[in-house]
This record gives structure tokens, sequence and C-alpha cells, in this order.
């Protein structure tokens, strides 16, 4: 399915930004719930809700979701970042925790 299929499948998120913080607590990264960037909101909350956290997991299930747009951000590095942490996430191991505001 495509991004948008996947999307409307997803629960609605509340709140006005996600942080995501590093394994020691220090903020890494802030999507906002606005144009542009509401689907990536919406997208890492919900996997932060299933997972408890943005773990490897969780990247490969995003990564999926975001469908058409993972293949445009493998071909295209920097284009889309919160598909780039998803890949980096996926490779390193990384662990991010989310606050939603």
């Amino acid at each position: 399915m495509a991004f948008k299929e996947n999307l409307e499948a997803l629960p609605v998120a509340k709140g006005k930004q996600l942080l995501l913080l590093d394994e020691s607590g220090v903020e890494a990264a802030v999507i906002v719930n606005g144009p542009g960037t509401s689907g990536s909101f919406r997208l890492y909350a919900y996997l932060a809700g299933k997972w408890g956290s943005i773990n490897p997991d969780a990247a490969a299930e995003g990564l999926r979701l975001y469908a058409e747009h993972a293949e445009d951000a493998h071909q295209n590095p920097g284009k889309h970042p919160n598909i780039d942490r998803l890949m980096d996430v996926l490779t390193s191991g990384r662990i991010y925790s989310i606050r939603i505001l």
C-alpha cells in the first residue's frame, strides 16, 4: 500500500510536537504536528505507542509504512530526515524514547 493509505489506517495522534530523546535523555529531534510533518508525527506516535520507543523493530515497521517515500529517501539521503532517522536506527540499533507535547 502507499503511504497515504497506510497513514489513514493509523490512529489519530494528538499533540503539537513530538520529541525524540536519545539513550541519555538528550533531545535528538523534534517533529512538529503541522503542515509537511503531520504524517511523520502521526507515524512516529503510532510506532512509539506500539513498540514503546523508536527501536530497530519500530524502525522496520516505520520504513514499511512510509512505503514509496522510504525508497525515495534511500535514493536521496537528506531529503526525508524523519525516514533517514529510521534507516539509521535500523542499521545502528540506536533507540529513541518519545515525548509528545
